[in-house]
């Protein structure tokens, strides 16, 4: 029969407290809720009221159950800070991804912004988007690297990557994003979520954690949305003062940002950015 010593007791029992007190501390710490506590499907579709309208041709592609489970390969989007920190930065990326699939224009029914996710391929490109240069992702013969998906993924140089991450060959089978709307969800999130340097992710952008460099200093590229545009399409958008695009996409965040019940944050446009 084993022996204890009173002091051996006294420590065991010791330790059986201390470690109750630590557990019902955690048990008492909530975790981050899920994208669907922030995305209701009632929210999701007054945002995109008319995706599934005859007149865009990406009807019933871009459904709310693949937009949750695209995001569930992503923890960190929409659960990285405080309610209104993640509250924004949902609605900034769908603003973006609205802007790069809008089929709105001035005078559309419910106004411009209301037409988000209308298309789920580029028209008529301009090229193949094959950067012949960039020998890590080649080019396979005959395909083109055109926009597609929510955030209208472009360029050999980001289907290879894409695909890598995501499981399908983006350089082979491009098209896999525009036949799959979860993978087409998930290759937004994936340029979201990516820091792909010189340029940070649009994520930590939006979350406050990335700290600007000497080189952003220099070029303007303040904190906010506009720096997020920049991260986009900063070469075709940012350095011009009341650009078209830049206001399309703005306008879209502030009309998110109000059904969110969130404030957009400053630093909204790129007008006096020099892009990466």
């Amino acid at each position: 029969m084993p022996s204890f010593s009173f002091s051996s007791l006294c420590f065991t029992i010791f330790l059986i407290y201390y470690s109750s007190l630590f557990l019902s501390t955690e048990s008492r710490v909530s975790p981050i809720a899920p994208i669907s506590s922030l995305v209701n499907k009632t929210l999701f579709n007054s945002i995109f009221l008319h995706k599934d309208d005859n007149a865009c041709p990406a009807r019933n592609f871009y459904t709310y159950e693949s937009f949750i489970e695209a995001t569930s390969s992503f923890p960190a989007f929409g659960s990285t800070g405080c309610l209104a920190t993640r509250k924004r930065e949902v609605a900034a990326f769908l603003a973006q991804i609205s802007h790069e699939t809008t089929g709105g224009w001035a005078t559309a029914p419910d106004g411009p912004y209301a037409w988000g996710l209308c298309f789920k391929e580029e028209v008529s490109p301009q090229s193949d988007y094959c950067d012949s240069s960039n020998k890590e992702w080649p080019c396979y013969p005959g395909e083109s690297y055109k926009g597609r998906g929510p955030i209208q993924l472009s360029w050999n140089y980001n289907y290879g990557p894409a695909g890598k991450a995501l499981g399908f060959d983006g350089l082979k089978n491009p098209e896999t994003i525009s036949n799959n709307s979860v993978i087409a969800f998930k290759t937004a999130l994936w340029f979201w979520m990516t820091e792909q340097k010189p340029k940070p992710s649009c994520h930590s952008v939006m979350v406050g954690k990335y700290v600007p460099t000497a080189s952003d200093r220099a070029a303007n590229r303040t904190l906010g949305f506009g720096f997020v545009t920049n991260i986009i399409n900063g070469g075709l958008e940012c350095g011009i003062p009341d650009d078209a695009s830049v206001n399309d996409r703005i306008g879209y965040f502030k009309r998110y940002a109000n059904l969110f019940n969130v404030d957009t944050g400053p630093n909204l446009d790129c007008a006096y950015q020099k892009s990466f």
